[in-house]
């Protein structure tokens, strides 16, 4: 298993650094939010992690992305892929 920690492409609100934490460890990136959201308002560190976090963590390659390529229905009437 070769997992690298990057920001996410595909689950992202601001840079993609909670949604890539999510993928990493396997959870949710809400709940990595929450922690962000969480720390930021009791001392602030929160805010402080997620700009170095978002500083040293590589962006996940185009090649991560999935747009639906897999899909059956390869119409571009079929706005539900993206």
């Amino acid at each position: 298993m070769n997992k690298r920690l990057r920001r996410s492409t595909t689950d992202h609100k601001l840079a993609g650094v909670a949604g890539g934490l999510g993928e990493f460890f396997g959870i949710d990136a809400t709940i990595i939010r929450i922690i962000f959201a969480f720390l930021a308002v009791f001392g602030g560190t929160g805010i402080v992690a997620y700009i170095i976090l978002w500083i040293l963590m590589p962006e996940g390659s185009s090649s991560d992305r999935n747009f639906g390529s897999n899909s059956k229905n390869h119409s571009n009437d079929n706005w539900s892929n993206f």
